[in-house]
């Protein structure tokens, strides 16, 4: 699925470089990057978020405003930006994916000890890492 959403980019007013982006049809998603063309990837990333977990949650979507349609504030620009949801939801989706684990036999021995679950644990350790880059 391809959607078109409206965003609108609001430049940082302190001395720092930089862009908020938010959504007038997505409340609560925003983002923002250093420049236009990072504002613009994490802005696709945080929307197409925001779509994916509506749509594990069962929830509908919202329709886009049309361009005509959004009011911005002096210094701000709207962009529509495009959305491959699907793409998306297979590079970072919550379809699980089967993995093999091997590790040492007292690990193992310790984790059952301790009623560890190895998918939650490499789940959040990869989350971490995946929010440090």
């Amino acid at each position: 699925m391809k959607l078109i959403y409206p965003a609108i980019f609001k430049s940082f007013s302190d001395k720092r470089d930089g862009y908020v982006v938010e959504f007038p049809d997505l409340p609560g998603c925003v983002t923002w990057g250093e420049n236009l063309e990072q504002a613009i990837e994490r802005g696709i990333d945080a929307a197409s978020g925001w779509i994916l977990g509506e749509l594990a949650d069962g929830k509908q979507i919202p329709r886009a405003s049309e361009y005509s349609e959004i009011i911005v504030k002096e210094g701000c620009i709207v962009n529509m930006l495009r959305l491959d949801i699907e793409a998306y939801g297979e590079k970072r989706g919550i379809k699980a994916v089967r993995k093999n684990l091997t590790i040492p036999a007292g690990l193992n021995a310790f984790a059952k000890e301790n009623n560890i679950n190895f998918s939650k644990l490499l789940q959040n350790a990869l989350l971490v890492l995946a929010q440090a880059k």
